[in-house]
């Protein structure tokens, strides 16, 4: 069984290699990161483990049953004020059997309990089916339309958490 883990600095490795095998997948439905980010990729890793360490983020990595495949990542960024925003990412050979809907209900949970969070945020290109999927059945709801950082145009969503609600409880 595939299991969430926090973000670690051994996770690098394999998580870069997430990132390349799945790069023209992404670039799908969301803009390509560029070749800077592959090439400065153990800067990065550091500056989020930073960022988690201080409590501005917490990031999580589903990892496969081999326990060294990397199938996903599930974001809490830019926390303040008891809120956070959710991002997530799945590899294209770990689509269509749930893990992300799975993944992120988990996700919900430590926001709720682990990270003492309040509400979450969340937005989709509005092509991006799947998303849209994944974050209606972990109990958020639409809010809105927006344009999002790469000129898109997006939805947007929040989820008010509570220990007891659909994403928080992990139903």
């Amino acid at each position: 069984m595939p299991e969430l883990q926090r973000l670690r600095a051994d996770h690098a490795p394999a998580l870069l290699a997430f990132e390349r095998e799945n790069r023209a997948w992404f670039a799908r439905a969301i803009t390509d990161r560029g070749d800077a980010y592959f090439a400065d990729f153990p800067a990065r890793h550091r500056a989020l483990l930073s960022c988690q360490d201080v409590g501005t983020d917490h990031f999580h990595v589903l990892v496969a049953d081999d326990r060294t495949t990397i199938l996903g990542r599930f974001n809490l960024m830019d926390v303040t004020d008891g809120q956070a925003e959710l991002g997530f990412r799945m590899a294209e050979s770990a689509t269509g059997h749930g893990l992300a809907t799975e993944a992120a209900r988990a996700v919900c949970h430590l926001a709720a309990t682990d990270y003492a969070l309040t509400s979450l945020r969340a937005q989709a290109n509005l092509d991006n089916l799947a998303s849209h999927t994944v974050l209606t059945r972990v109990g958020f709801t639409v809010t809105g339309e927006t344009v999002l950082r790469n000129g898109t145009a997006g939805r947007r969503y929040v989820q008010e958490l509570t220990v007891g609600a659909a994403g928080a409880a992990g139903r």
